[in-house]
């Protein structure tokens, strides 16, 4: 008898830059890379199609350097860029553990990536290849998570997973500030009120 079809068909994780640095501040770890598709590998063997976009925090934030003085618009498309590295490591991290993937971006990034096409990041998907979104939205001034968001609309998921080194919505940045409140329950009017 043949295995029942996943109710879920078809998936959008949004994973940190930090998670590839593994402990590190910075950079990647290849253990953590690999620990990445060792997780992926049941969820695709279950026949479940997945995207992922891949934040750039663990090489750079565009936001600091901004802060800093750097042009805000250049900060971000550094931090595109820096997802791009991130894609392609993780890609190599996939690809070695035998899972098939394929890097797409918002971002002309020719030789090492395709460019976001949705016709085409559906049919990897429909083929069984993880598609790593990389690149952000290709535009400067919105977040990775933006970028999730959209990514997981163009492919239709049927769920928007984000892994993060914060365990929930805070009131403030727990990592700044360790009196942040978490919130249990959180709806869209009182993220609008607050």
């Amino acid at each position: 008898m043949a295995a029942a079809a996943p109710k879920i068909q078809r998936i959008l994780l949004k994973l940190s830059g930090e998670a590839l640095a593994g402990g590190k501040p910075h950079g990647f770890d290849r253990p953590a890379m690999q620990a990445v598709a060792e997780e992926l590998r049941p969820v695709l063997a279950a026949g479940v199609q997945v995207g992922l976009v891949v934040g750039g925090g663990n090489l750079f934030r565009g936001l600091p350097a901004a802060a800093d003085g750097a042009d805000r618009a250049t900060a971000d498309y550094i931090g595109m860029l820096a997802t791009v590295m991130n894609a392609l490591a993780l890609h190599e991290a996939l690809e070695t553990a035998g899972l098939p993937a394929r890097v797409m971006s918002a971002l002309a990034v020719t030789g090492v990536a395709e460019p976001f096409i949705r016709a085409k990041a559906l049919a990897h998907l429909a083929k069984g290849r993880v598609v790593l979104f990389a690149g952000g939205t290709g535009n400067p001034y919105f977040t990775t998570d933006t970028a999730a968001c959209v990514r997981a609309l163009d492919i239709g998921a049927q769920l928007l997973l984000k892994s993060t080194k914060v365990d929930g919505v805070y009131d403030a940045d727990p990592v700044l500030h360790p009196t942040a409140s978490r919130y249990e329950q959180l709806d869209y009017d009182e993220v609008l009120q607050r």
